[in-house]
């Protein structure tokens, strides 16, 4: 049946008579097998796992028409290492220990963490504070790009320099350029309060030396009053 055709080359039988049905090696495939057998006059047992002779084999010498170079490679693979995951390794980001929130963070750490967006002003990377960080596009990479998919995708695992955290406000700004140095910090706590309004400032000190210099200005314009009413006699 069709669905037993598609169906075959993932299962498994262990144990059974042909010792191919525990492997990845589809049923309609055993042919080449047995072509190699004929070849090396090895038993499938004794194929199955041996390095040196599979490495020796030249792949083209058991192509035929229904079956290609691809397909003889794949066969020699599961061959020496039965019962591979023919997926690729799968690499997870190495979070810092000690580094859990983002009061752990600290301006200058050098931390690895994996993309989980790109957007058209940067990547957002996740460290392992349960909060991700902004790498701008400037801090991507040390040459002009006009798009960040130019150098990562989500799922990248890259390293990152942390140049701000902003608790109150969540924000964490990375870069990639690892030479960069962070702003200096201001002294003061952020969201400790208003800052000082230095203009107000100024402008309560004139407002006091003019209501200061009132009193001084009236006792002045009466002198004049006086000074002109006794010419006015005169």
């Amino acid at each position: 049946p069709k669905a037993f055709e598609q169906a075959a080359g993932f299962l498994r039988i262990v144990d059974g008579s042909n010792p191919l049905d525990s492997s990845a090696v589809h049923p309609e495939a055993y042919p080449v097998i047995d072509s190699i057998v004929s070849r090396t006059d090895v038993a499938v047992n004794d194929l199955i796992g041996n390095t040196d002779l599979l490495r020796k084999l030249n792949p083209e010498d058991f192509v035929s028409d229904n079956f290609g170079i691809p397909t003889v490679k794949d066969i020699l693979k599961e061959l020496d290492k039965p019962g591979r995951d023919p997926r690729p390794e799968f690499k997870t980001a190495a979070f810092k220990e000690g580094v859990e929130t983002m009061a752990d963070l600290k301006p200058g750490m050098i931390l690895e963490g994996v993309v989980s967006n790109v957007a058209n002003f940067g990547a957002f990377v996740d460290v392992g504070v349960h909060q991700d960080g902004l790498v701008h596009i400037s801090a991507l990479t040390n040459k002009f790009i006009s798009d960040p998919r130019e150098v990562v995708k989500a799922g990248d695992i890259v390293k990152v320099k942390v140049l701000e955290v902003d608790v109150d406000r969540k924000r964490i700004s990375f870069t990639m350029r690892l030479d960069d140095t962070p702003a200096p910090q201001s002294k003061g706590p952020k969201g400790s309060g208003k800052p000082q309004n230095k203009g107000g400032s100024n402008r309560n000190q004139k407002g006091q030396q003019g209501r200061q210099s009132a009193p001084a200005n009236a006792a002045m314009g009466n002198a004049f009053a006086d000074a002109f009413a006794k010419a006015k006699k005169n």
